[in-house]
């Protein structure tokens, strides 16, 4: 999909939530030619293909998003994660940096970058060249997630690629980061929570203002129906399958179970929605106009 289509599609969504100012901005999407892999590993095509006619879907492909948070609270700015590098207007992806203007902000009002996890799509977008695109800021990120990327130690062989560009974009900002564990606050009124699986140290963001709740729940699922659906099948993008099984089941029944309002990385845009429990699974509800009242 080239960025030209984008002009048919909203790519900039903003509320407010208690005393916070919310904002997703679509960084770009792509078209995967394949369903399996990387999701639904343990279904046949006629099984996907039957999923995908009862949601309204192809089954021959899907679309990936990209869609990164502004959470503006106490006189903080705060962005969860960079999306990819800052790209042409011709390119399907890396047009956060250029559509942060859409949402009445600039690079340098950005005062803290929280990194759900260090896969490329979250954090290829940190730097602009030499350059950090977010020159104001300083960084969060989980204790766990860095460390394993620094030392190699549990990342898999096939994200070799991956902990290459950690480490070259990443450990030079150590002296500007706040290493996270579970439970630390970032600001007052934001916490990380551990949802480890999808990458090592892969962390979660909770919102609390004046009696209203958000989860920035970065990539627990990858997809709201491939994934979120079936959270126990293997997804080819978790780093650690078993482990991201397990988080996702228990984030997905905590916040069906909560009536949590949800950001995604990958959910269909705005990426704001609720988890509904079904008799068999659990579906995706994008938000509406709910969180305008």
């Amino acid at each position: 999909m080239s960025a030209a289509n984008d002009t048919y599609r909203s790519t900039i969504h903003r509320f407010t939530l208690g005393e916070a100012v919310v904002s997703t901005i679509q960084d770009g999407t792509h078209i995967r030619d394949a369903i399996n892999p990387p999701f639904v590993l343990d279904k046949s095509e006629e099984e996907i293909a039957q999923i995908a006619a009862r949601n309204n879907l192809p089954s021959n492909g899907f679309e990936s998003g990209y869609t990164p948070t502004i959470i503006r609270i106490g006189g903080q700015t705060i962005l969860f994660d960079t999306g990819f590098a800052p790209l042409g207007a011709d390119e399907p992806a890396g047009h956060l940096k250029r559509r942060l203007a859409h949402a009445g902000y600039a690079p340098e009002d950005i005062d803290i970058v929280a990194f759900t996890h260090c896969h490329p799509d979250h954090i290829l977008g940190v730097m602009d060249g030499d350059n950090p695109t977010y020159p104001n800021a300083r960084y969060v990120i989980g204790r766990k997630e860095f460390d394993a990327w620094s030392s190699g130690e549990g990342i898999p062989e096939q994200r070799a690629g991956t902990r290459d560009i950690f480490l070259k974009l990443i450990p030079p900002l150590a002296d500007r980061m706040t290493f996270l564990e579970d439970g630390d606050s970032v600001v007052s009124g934001l916490t990380a929570e551990a949802a480890f699986g999808h990458s090592p140290g892969h962390m979660m963001y909770r919102l609390e203002s004046a009696g209203k709740s958000l989860l920035v729940w970065g990539d627990v699922t990858n997809h709201f129906v491939f994934s979120l659906q079936y959270p126990d099948s293997l997804v080819g993008f978790d780093d650690d399958k078993d482990l991201a099984i397990a988080t996702r089941n228990r984030v997905l029944d905590m916040v069906a179970t909560d009536g949590l309002l949800v950001t995604g990385f990958h959910m269909p845009f705005p990426a704001v929605g609720y988890v509904e429990r079904t008799d068999v699974h659990y579906r995706w509800t994008p938000a509406s106009y709910q969180t305008r009242i």
